[in-house]
């Protein structure tokens, strides 16, 4: 930021037209103006003042009222000056800027005008004359800026309606007692070696190393798993027996709309950004800018409502090195993110009570108990204390309550689902928000009854978090099974290779491959194992891949017609009919998406990864 101070006898200023598409609304206050003894700061704001604008306007602010002290100027003028520098901020950037500036110079309680931004202005100024009338300054920040964490009071909520202080509370539950003591008392989280990456590595699931760290890449495997998890959120939208829309967008929005860029700055340094042009981008953090730029341009009628809008949508958020976790703490994510339109407050919480059965239910199905936190405000707690209070009855144990600001946030209360994983840490996956904010901010507007417009009330959810948040709970679920003495698997929908089949020998293969396809026809993922290699390697091989039916064909089988199976988790083997192996599976899986094949069905037929 560049500054140019003049002490002035006299300064006034009108608007004429306008200078820039991207212009601040003229009002009678700002329209014109006329002063005397008024110190005029015209500034100019530059690229990159916007990515430490705290350090920005505190450090401008504290030098323009020193000079206003010094000079004994009754008055401060903001004008902004685009002149001062060819080093420009957007306008979006610059009008936050300027707008930061002028609250906190009224902080210090003094007066303080600023002219609008983005318009020709006719001036006139008469300066003094005096040593300090008139002065530069540049603004830089010290150093780049970090987030502020935010001071919050914690209290253990009960189903019993009773309030504890984390610490006077009696702890039952070994699992609640991590997530409190992580979360209230800052513990730092255990160490210890993670099972997941390497269970990543059997199904191609890694970090891509020709990009920003925190970018994951997927070969045939992943890819098909995350294909199957996209699909699966989607259906599990459509269970909540709500009117729900399907939709895709852009991952870039523009700084210079101030919907956007309101919306951005609670995320602060989190933001992945880009300039194409004069125009600054961010990548969206979830599906929240494009559904409600979406909305805010339909047509709704109160009869609509409630409904869904759902995407799943690629999304960025800047982590920091030291917490990218692989298929937890990324920067580049699979959200299936869910936006539910409500008329008010009181329809919107009755519809998360069904969010949260949702979310309950789901991460109950693969044999494992959420941990929750609500962050709230006070006074949310205090005049919906039956609300919340019949949110933890359901949730059937005390949850931790996070005290915010009130104000701060476009949420009333937001809800986190924690796990706790093999290593002892809390893993959040699943949540959902009441958001009472982004519709007036974005414009989303419905008819009522009466012909009115009102804006409605947003409530977001990623029942089973992101993708990769989700794929991590039952990577995290076999690493228990494993710390328990038995087989990891994946859920068998979910298995990229739902059946194996080999030959005892290469005589087999031609049966083996007829064997494949007849189950393949039954809509069940099946390759076969024709690589020159013994028995017991391609039987071990399998095993290592979490193959959940591996079936063996040799002479035996070929003349009775029966498979010989290896059921994955079971000790025995079964001997069985093709079709009605098929049909075992068919029955297992028929609840659940189904993708064919993502690669040749013979073994021979795939390049080797290579593994550094």
């Amino acid at each position: 930021m560049r500054i140019l101070l003049i002490h002035a006898e006299k300064f006034s200023y009108e608007a004429k037209q306008k200078a820039l598409a991207k212009a601040e609304e003229l009002t009678e206050e700002n329209r014109r103006y006329f002063g005397e003894n008024v110190l005029v700061a015209f500034t100019t704001v530059e690229e990159g003042d916007y990515d430490n604008a705290s350090s920005i306007v505190k450090r401008a602010a504290e030098e323009i009222m020193e000079v206003a002290r010094n000079v004994k100027a009754s008055e401060i003028v903001i004008y902004p000056y685009a002149h001062l520098s060819r080093n420009l901020a957007t306008a979006g950037e610059a009008i936050s800027i300027l707008q930061k500036l002028h609250l906190r110079l009224k902080g210090e309680g003094i007066k303080v005008h600023k002219a609008p931004f983005g318009w020709y202005k006719a001036f006139k100024i008469s300066c003094y004359g005096h040593p300090l009338s008139e002065l530069s300054r540049e603004i830089k920040a010290e150093k780049p800026e970090e987030e502020v964490e935010v001071e919050h009071e914690y209290a253990i909520l009960t189903p019993e309606g009773k309030i504890y202080a984390p610490e006077e509370y009696d702890f039952k539950d070994e699992n609640f007692r991590i997530l409190v003591e992580k979360e209230a008392f800052k513990k730092k989280l255990p160490g210890g070696t993670s099972l997941i990456p390497s269970y990543c590595s059997k199904f191609s699931i890694e970090w891509e190393p020709y990009s920003d760290h925190g970018h994951m890449r997927y070969g045939p495997e992943g890819a098909l798993i995350v294909d199957l998890l996209s699909e699966y959120s989607w259906n599990i939208t459509l269970s909540l027996d709500i009117p729900v829309f399907y939709v895709k967008g852009t991952n870039m929005f523009s700084l210079n709309v101030d919907a956007v860029r309101e919306h951005a700055e609670l995320f602060g340094s989190r933001l992945y950004s880009l300039r194409v042009g004069g125009n600054k981008l961010i990548l969206r953090f979830a599906a929240c800018h494009q559904q409600f730029a979406m909305l805010k341009d339909w047509i709704i009628s109160y009869k609509n409502l409630p409904f869904g809008v759902f995407e799943v949508a690629d999304s960025y958020r800047l982590e920091k090195p030291g917490e990218l976790t692989l298929c937890f703490r990324l920067r580049k994510f699979y959200m299936p993110d869910l936006h539910i339109i409500a008329r008010d407050l009181e329809e919107a919480k009755k519809l998360t009570f069904k969010v949260q059965s949702k979310i309950l239910e789901e991460i109950r199905k693969i044999g494992r108990e959420y941990y929750a936190i609500y962050n709230i405000t006070k006074s949310f707690l205090h005049k919906h204390w039956d609300y919340v209070l019949e949110l933890v009855r359901r949730e059937g144990k005390p949850v931790l309550l996070v005290f915010y600001p009130e104000g701060k946030y476009y949420w009333v209360i937001n809800v986190e689902y924690n796990i706790i994983d093999h290593l002892k840490r809390p893993r959040e996956i699943g949540t959902f928000q009441i958001d009472i904010g982004n519709a007036k901010r974005f414009g989303i507007k419905y008819v009522d009854e009466r012909g009115m417009e009102k804006y409605p009330v947003i409530i977001h959810t990623a029942i089973i978090g992101s993708l990769e948040r989700y794929l991590y709970a039952l990577l995290d679920t076999a690493a228990l099974m494993e710390k328990k003495g038995e087989k990891p698997r994946l859920p068998t929908w979910l298995s990229p290779i739902q059946v194996r089949v080999i030959p005892v020998s290469k005589e087999f293969l031609d049966h083996s491959v007829n064997v494949a396809k007849k189950i393949e026809e039954a809509k069940v993922r099946v390759d076969v194992d024709d690589r020159d290699e013994t028995l017991s390697r391609k039987i071990r091989d399998a095993e290592k891949s979490w193959i959940p039916y591996i079936v063996v064909i040799g002479k035996k089988e070929v003349e009775s017609g029966k498979l010989t199976v290896r059921i994955r988790g079971r000790k025995d083997v079964i001997s069985i009919e093709p079709e009605k192996l098929a049909r075992m599976i068919k029955n297992e899986i028929e609840k659940y998406p189904w993708k064919p094949l993502p690669m040749p069905m013979l073994l021979s037929k795939r390049p080797i990864y290579r593994k550094e």
